[in-house]
């Protein structure tokens, strides 16, 4: 009696600091009732155990009504508090009770390659009946819990998410669904082999078309990080999780400007509700598809009803994906009808056919392309909607025509020929020629596009001069100690120099238009989707007035520039991202501008090149918007490659964070000019996360070319000549110009 007396009190002081915690030592004088019942622990043997009893009924009553006011009174910071705490819930806690077996893989603890990633075989089972059904999954995962110092709270190094992605693999191999765990603060921003950004964009090509089912359930997920093993075609999110695109404390320091010094807590909270970071914010904006019930003030490691209601939400997601596969609505309907409680009246063989596979990569796609597309701002009426969506198709239809009927005919055709003429003999020559000319006469000779000679495309910088080079002055190479670089007359530098010291190499900033007037054919370049817009889809406060400025300032709707042009006569359909706009960050208008654009590749058969002036990563103000166009972007990415098209990725300045980790990072052919700096996090970043501070080279091109993430570095006065040469030898046969 005495030891489940003092085991329950004990239960009762847990609970009790646990809301001092979460809600402060000032909610409802809690901290009174954590002393007293402490008081009653350390003194347990001096009362009797009726005093005790009564004691223990009387003070769990009020207790019990201070955790239902929390919980009615809980603040989006409150709820990251939650997420932070060490008695919540990880990983580790749902493969012992959600799943009813499992063989950890890659080694355990600090013995793994990663510890911050958890890898398992597991078994979860479903009562149909009397009848026991078990399902075969792969679990991928952060673990923060059971071991923090080596775990270092559930932020993935570069090699554990390159080991997440070789269990992806396994699963696809095997057949079987992945359930995905996010619990991440953030990837650990290191550039270490194979380097954080290009590993989470590798990650994301292949999610995109895993031909799998994939279910994750986010309880923290940290902007890029969540990502890696975010991309999948059912989203769960705890009650009481938080996504963001930065933590409530990073985001703070941003708007206040702050370096070295930590933001108030009036701030931080503020940032919180600003960020919409909750689950029901995310629900609300289309970046989840359903929300996992907790308990008051979230669910704990003992919460077993919790992990039960999980068991279930993750096998009814799986069915919900399998049967969008099958082509039977009825039955669909039929079966998603009676997984609507928290017992399974129908059993799901979770196993697809080839068939499936293609329904599901399809089904995959259409719900990321629609993510987020309500955000976007688009100043056109509903008749030239109308017109502009008539013609898409005509011109679809066109494409398809000429592509995949009139000119693969032509090639089976042209084939057969060939093999027919190199196996003729002199006897065959006289069958073989009439053939021929029978050929030429019906499908007429082949036009090839007005392709220059490579020694015709120098830049002329006749065609734009820089404002730069309109001052009557000297600079000093910023490497001329090192090299001794004489000064350079601004007129020259700018000029005919291209912005590079003729001595080292050095690469001084230039503005985007000097690209645009002087990399592509004169008069080539032709603007689209200009209107689309970056809007406030959080009503963040200040933000619109600061996009009223950057449209003012700049003249441009958004960050991100597409066009067509051409080089050296080749036509291209290309994107630039532009410093001037808000640091070349992306937001909703960025990503659409981005997938239109390389759709619209694809239809034409034309290369597809992403210059980049300058990004600053994902912008913070749109929230988890902006960061779901990491997967939205790649995934497109990957069709296009697919499809054989060729994606060329040009740095130049400097490009970090979430766009070299998605659309930017998975291109397979990327280049860098001399003296961009490129990579996932800049040094203050990884500084203050690493507690190592880095050296000044660490995001040199140099280091981003021996880490593998870029494939060469190009000097800008050879921009225009190498880029010209890359579209006559990179690239499969389905280019329109092949």
């Amino acid at each position: 009696m005495q030891i489940e007396l003092h085991k329950a009190l004990r239960d009762l002081l847990d609970t009790a600091e646990y809301i001092k915690d979460i809600k402060g030592e000032d909610f409802l004088n809690i901290k009174e009732y954590v002393n007293k019942i402490n008081e009653i622990c350390a003194n347990f043997y001096d009362f009797s155990p009726s005093e005790i009893k009564a004691f223990y009924e009387k003070t769990k009553e009020t207790v019990d009504q201070i955790l239902l006011k929390a919980e009615e009174t809980l603040t989006p910071y409150e709820i990251v508090k939650i997420v932070r705490h060490p008695k919540r819930f990880t990983l580790m806690d749902i493969l012992e009770n959600v799943y009813d077996n499992y063989v950890e893989l890659g080694g355990e603890g600090e013995l793994n390659i990663d510890p911050a990633i958890v890898c398992a075989k597991a078994l979860i089972s479903r009562r149909v009946g009397n009848e026991v059904y078990f399902h075969q999954v792969m679990v991928i995962g952060h673990e923060k819990g059971q071991g923090e110092e080596y775990r270092r709270g559930g932020s993935a190094t570069p090699w554990g998410n390159e080991k997440a992605l070789r269990y992806m693999k396994m699963a696809e191999t095997e057949g079987i669904p992945i359930h995905f765990f996010i619990f991440t603060p953030g990837a650990y921003p290191i550039e270490d082999y194979p380097g954080a950004a290009q590993q989470i964009a590798r990650n994301l090509y292949y999610l995109s078309k895993l031909e799998v089912p994939t279910v994750s359930f986010i309880s923290e997920g940290g902007s890029g990080g969540a990502e890696a093993i975010g991309l999948t075609d059912f989203r769960l999110m705890s009650e009481k999780g938080y996504y963001s695109v930065i933590s409530p404390e990073g985001g703070a320091a941003i708007e206040a400007k702050l370096r070295d010094e930590r933001p108030p807590r009036e701030l931080v909270e503020k940032m919180a509700v600003a960020l919409k970071l909750t689950a029901q914010d995310n629900l609300k904006l289309g970046t989840i598809d359903r929300v996992v019930p907790e308990p008051p003030l979230g669910a704990r490691r003992k919460d077993y009803e919790f992990f039960k209601r999980l068991k279930f939400e993750l096998i009814k997601a799986t069915d919900q994906i399998v049967l969008q596969t099958r082509s039977i609505k009825l039955l669909r309907r039929y079966a998603l009808s009676k997984q609507n409680t928290e017992s399974f009246k129908y059993f799901v063989n979770w196993e697809l056919s080839e068939d499936e596979k293609e329904i599901l990569m399809e089904n995959r796609w259409e719900k990321y392309r629609k993510m987020s597309q309500w955000a976007v701002l688009e100043s056109k009426g509903i008749f030239k909607s109308l017109t502009e969506r008539g013609a898409k198709i005509t011109q679809s239809l066109a494409y398809e025509f000429k592509y995949q009927v009139l000119k693969k005919g032509q090639k089976t055709f042209k084939k057969f020929l060939d093999e027919l003429l190199s196996e003729s003999t002199v006897l065959m020559k006289p069958v073989s020629d009439p053939v021929k000319s029978v050929y030429n006469l019906i499908v007429g000779k082949k036009i090839r596009p007005k392709v220059r000679a490579l020694a015709e495309i120098d830049v002329d910088s006749s065609m734009y001069q820089s404002p730069l080079a309109l001052q009557d002055r000297t600079v000093t190479c910023p490497q001329a100690e090192k090299y001794g670089c004489p000064d350079l007359w601004v007129p020259d530098l700018y000029g005919e120099f291209c912005g590079v010291c003729p001595t080292c190499g050095y690469h001084f900033p230039l503005e985007y238009n000097w690209y645009l007037n002087n990399i592509f054919d004169r008069d080539s370049v032709k603007f689209f989707n200009e209107e689309l817009s970056s809007s406030n889809p959080l009503n963040f406060e200040g933000y619109a007035e600061k996009l009223k400025a950057a449209r003012k300032e700049t003249g441009l709707n958004s960050s991100l520039l597409s066009f067509e042009a051409k080089i050296g006569g080749i036509s291209i359909v290309a994107i630039m991202l532009v410093a001037d706009f808000r640091q070349g960050t992306v937001g909703v208008a960025e990503g659409e501008k981005f997938i239109r654009a390389i759709e619209l590749a694809k239809l034409t058969r034309r290369p597809f090149l992403s210059l980049v002036h300058t990004t600053g990563g994902i912008r913070i103000h749109e929230g988890t918007l902006g960061v779901v166009q990491m997967p939205r972007c790649t995934m497109a990415v990957r069709d296009y490659v697919d499809s054989g098209g060729l994606y060329l990725v040009v740095y130049d300045n400097n490009s970090y964070a979430g766009p070299v980790a998605s659309f930017l990072g998975s291109a397979p052919y990327q280049f860098a000019l001399k003296s961009t700096r490129l990579g996932f996090a800049g040094p203050r970043v990884i500084l203050e996360t690493t507690g190592q501070p880095v050296p000044p080279d660490y995001h040199s091109v140099e280091n981003a070319l021996k880490r593998g993430h870029i494939q060469g570095i190009w000097d800008r006065r050879e921009l225009r000549k190498k880029l010209f040469f890359a579209l006559l030898t990179m690239g499969g046969p389905n280019l329109y110009y092949r």
